[in-house]
């Protein structure tokens, strides 16, 4: 098992091309089981869960040719199978988006309840009441979804268009629905729906495909099903990583350091740039992307999580990196996962002052961290740990970073290029 090896502290700097999405990358590939014609992604990030995405669309018969981060085609034309296991779909939460494409294709799907990062129960509820209200019969047994449209009446296997509203935000229940309602008969409208960038986008490669979507990037959604999709003329290029473009800000942030993010966008990221300026750090726009640079002192900035346009949840464990050095006490509330705040007493262990009150964090500094070795408990918490390594004296071993391979593309190669002494090493 890896892990890093990191030696600091340090300043980075220097500039960084995004890699694509993580989170619209998953949904653009479920979206090719949708289609009897070949789907081109462009800018695929080279990371653990695209891997794992297209083991299991491989097993269910897509062609799949070309490697990320290059152009990868999809050809969902010869399906032989409607199931995605429990070996492949326990490690990614996001392998439950190839329901709602399996079941408005083929009528029918057997879906394992999925896991991914030990971040607190992330239940199909909302997903389930969803494909309900469009005419599916769910039954949960064994750790298995099964789904499956009526073939008789006039759907004849079809799902039906309904309104949808969603009693809280949900953004992979919104990409699910979006992706079913595509082939579902009739018109489908989704009410509270996410309005993060990466449905936006995911919208975007189904209106390439033929979908006729309108209200994307807004509450209400409206998705006027077809018989099937024409297909695309050209490939869809995944929108720029917003969660790395912030990671990596973050670390220029912790570090005092000065780093172009090409690619990055302010308005993907609207509460983070401006917590990120009124910490103390200067963030620029430009067409080419956001250059972030810190010569001053970290001043505290609280911030609680919420959907987008809000701040992030998963920049929050960033965050609280980067306020164990700011001069005060500064407050972080999670409203979305009630289990993510388990990477706080690993940062105790470099040194860091954090205390955690049910969903609320606080962060006392500046801190003077010592290197130590730590270990991650999910994704982000990854990131916040290797971002507290920079700024540690001394050197810190970050174990399981499995974790961190699932959304980030070679961060150790990133992060060397911009000056940092980060080692992968066995763990």
């Amino acid at each position: 098992m890896d892990a890093f090896l990191v030696s600091g502290p340090c300043r980075i700097s220097g500039e960084l091309a995004v890699s694509g999405a993580k989170n619209a990358a998953l949904p653009a590939v479920a979206a090719a089981l949708l289609s009897e014609r070949p789907v081109s992604l462009d800018r695929l990030p080279a990371v653990a869960d695209i891997r794992t995405m297209k083991k299991l669309l491989s097993g269910m018969g897509v062609a799949v040719s070309g490697e990320a981060p290059g152009t990868v085609t999809l050809d969902a034309s010869r399906i032989v199978s409607t199931e995605a296991p429990y070996d492949l779909v326990r490690t990614m939460r996001a392998s439950i988006l190839v329901l709602g494409p399996l079941l408005a294709r083929f009528g029918e799907a057997r879906v394992s309840l999925p896991g991914g990062c030990a971040i607190g129960v992330r239940p199909v509820d909302l997903h389930i009441m969803a494909f309900e209200a469009m005419g599916a019969r769910i039954a949960v047994e064994k750790g298995y979804i099964h789904a499956h449209v009526s073939r008789v009446g006039p759907g004849r296997g079809r799902l039906t268009g309904a309104t949808v509203r969603f009693p809280m935000v949900t953004v992979t229940g919104t990409e699910n629905v979006l992706l079913a309602a595509t082939l579902a008969r009739g018109v489908t409208t989704i009410e509270n729906a996410a309005r993060e960038p990466e449905v936006v986008d995911l919208a975007a490669l189904l209106v390439s495909m033929g979908a006729r979507i309108t209200g994307a990037g807004t509450e209400t959604i409206v998705v006027e099903g077809l018989e099937s999709l024409p297909g695309m003329e050209a490939p869809h290029a995944v929108l720029a990583d917003r969660i790395e473009a912030g990671t990596y800000a973050t670390a220029a942030a912790i570090t005092g350091g000065d780093v172009t993010l090409r690619g990055a966008r302010e308005e993907d990221l609207p509460a983070f740039v401006a917590a990120l300026r009124a910490a103390g750090a200067e963030v620029s726009t430009s067409e080419a992307g956001l250059r972030v640079s810190r010569d001053g002192p970290l001043c505290p900035v609280d911030v609680e999580t919420a959907p987008h346009p809000g701040y992030p949840t998963d920049l929050q464990a960033q965050w609280m990196a980067l306020m164990t050095q700011a001069s005060g006490t500064s407050r972080i509330v999670e409203t979305i996962f009630e289990n993510r705040f388990l990477h706080a007493a690993e940062l105790v262990r470099l040194g860091a002052q954090v205390r955690v009150d049910g969903h609320t964090a606080f962060v006392s500094g500046p801190a003077r961290l010592e290197g130590a070795t730590v270990t991650a408990s999910d994704l982000r918490a990854s990131a916040a740990l290797v971002l507290a390594a920079l700024v540690a004296e001394g050197e810190t071993l970050v174990r399981r970073i499995y974790h961190l391979d699932r959304g980030y593309a070679a961060m150790e190669e990133k992060l060397s290029s911009l000056g940092a002494r980060v080692a992968r090493v066995p763990g």
